[in-house]
């Protein structure tokens, strides 16, 4: 990945950095604002787990370090793979810069406060709930879901790095 790229990571974090500042500044824990009611509003939750709540529950003073390291290495990954990839792959470069952004911006909120702020709450009528996240949350996602729209549409690329 060059230097566009890594501007992009650089704008998640940061974008992700400042949404979770005005949530902990403006409001308390558990806190809730209705933005649409009955599908959308702004909640503040802390996260131990990982995107979307996941293993949240799990107890173990391992958890962080684990958590960090998961982070670490996919950091590492997308780094290497960005590199051997040709740039004018440009969705899956922007890809690869948009899931580092969302990975870097859990990460270190987890390494600075112990926890990741999620705040966005998607629910019907109270009676579905998807689970509290953030915009690192998001860049995640979607990240993902560009890099397997590229790999649909670079299916040979894949198969020529496999006979390498």
């Amino acid at each position: 990945m060059k230097n566009k790229y890594y501007l992009i990571t650089l704008l998640v974090l940061i974008f992700d950095h400042l949404t979770k500042w005005v949530v902990r500044a403006n409001m308390d824990l558990r806190d809730s604002i209705d933005i649409i009611p009955n599908y959308l509003r702004i909640s503040f939750v802390r996260n131990s787990g990982v995107a979307f709540g996941l293993f949240a529950d799990i107890q173990s003073a391992w958890k962080p370090y684990v958590l960090a390291a998961m982070a670490v290495v996919a950091v590492i990954v997308i780094l290497i793979y960005g590199s051997r990839m040709p740039l004018n792959r440009t969705l899956l470069q922007l890809a690869l810069a948009i899931t580092m952004g969302g990975i870097l911006g859990n990460f270190s909120d987890r390494i600075m406060h112990g926890f990741v702020v999620d705040f966005i709450e998607f629910h019907v009528n109270e009676s579905f709930h998807w689970p509290t996240f953030n915009v690192a949350d998001s860049a995640i996602t979607i990240g993902i879901a560009l890099l397997l729209i590229d790999t649909v549409k670079n299916p040979e690329m894949e198969e020529e790095l496999q006979q390498n």
